[in-house]
């Protein structure tokens, strides 16, 4: 079972807090006496010690110097900005508009061989049509209030979806059924987006399996996450995008995709069900 979306986050927040107080405790120092060092009121080293308050560079530097230990403020500094970037908001990330992400991602895109992609609302980025993203990125724009640029962030999401054609790049996707019904661009151009989905599935390098409505389920539909080799998942939230790290829980997500799998149906199975959906448009 995977974990909360946001364990990973809290662990690494809460680890590092724990090294500041246990760093206080070696200090012989109480926490009014480290407040009183650092010119705080005590509440506030109360709350960076108990991971309550995310502490800043500066604060870091002050609790290391208070504490006798100024050589290890930088390795906590680089652990704490790490911990904070695990849970990064979409308005944080999108707040100068989508294409940017885009570009950024791209170098992990490409440096992946093997991707592991779960989808269970929308169809997977780097399988989308410049129509389909058209529309979902004009609603995640309109929602989030955030800086419209559709037609540049369409273009650098398309160009980062190149991996599936060129590359040593092997890609596992697992859509709920239910996804290919979601009506996030209108009829004609949800059409286009499943009948390219029959057609990127003849790759040799892709592997699409369709999570049928009636399937029997030994694990629960969950939010969508992308598997980059063995290393990170990105797990996507309403507000957040959430990456996973740890070794421990990177494993529980690809044991979910492994068991999410073993309910999909592959090859004329996964064309039936697109094709129905297809038939669903033009009733």
């Amino acid at each position: 079972m995977p974990s909360e979306p946001l364990s990973t986050a809290q662990a690494a927040r809460a680890a590092i807090a724990a090294q500041l107080d246990g760093m206080r405790r070696d200090a012989g120092l109480t926490g009014s006496e480290l407040a009183d060092h650092c010119g705080w009121h005590k509440a506030k080293a109360s709350r960076i010690a108990r991971a309550k308050t995310a502490p800043s560079d500066a604060d870091i530097r002050a609790w290391c110097e208070a504490c006798g230990a100024s050589e290890r403020a930088n390795d906590l500094i680089a652990a704490s900005r790490t911990a904070e970037s695990m849970y990064v908001h979409w308005r944080q990330i999108h707040r100068d508009g989508m294409r940017r992400v885009h570009e950024k991602t791209g170098p992990l895109y490409e440096r992946t061989a093997h991707f592991r992609v779960y989808a269970s609302n929308l169809v997977p980025g780097m399988l989308q049509t410049a129509a389909y993203a058209t529309g979902l990125l004009r609603s995640i724009t309109a929602f989030q209030g955030t800086p419209d640029d559709v037609a540049d962030a369409v273009q650098a999401r398309l160009n980062r979806s190149r991996v599936v054609h060129g590359g040593n790049h092997r890609f596992a996707l697992l859509l709920e059924e239910t996804v290919l019904y979601y009506r996030v661009c209108d009829a004609p151009e949800l059409a286009e987006q499943l009948r390219y989905l029959q057609d990127v599935m003849a790759r040799p390098n892709v592997s699409l399996g369709i999570i049928p409505f009636a399937a029997r389920r030994t694990v629960w539909p969950l939010e969508a996450f992308y598997a980059f080799d063995d290393a990170q998942v990105a797990v996507e939230t309403l507000t957040a995008e959430v990456s996973v790290t740890a070794p421990g829980e990177v494993r529980t997500y690809l044991r979910a995709f492994a068991e999410l799998s073993r309910t999909a149906v592959y090859g004329q199975g996964a064309r039936d069900c697109i094709a129905d959906a297809l038939a669903a448009l033009d009733g």
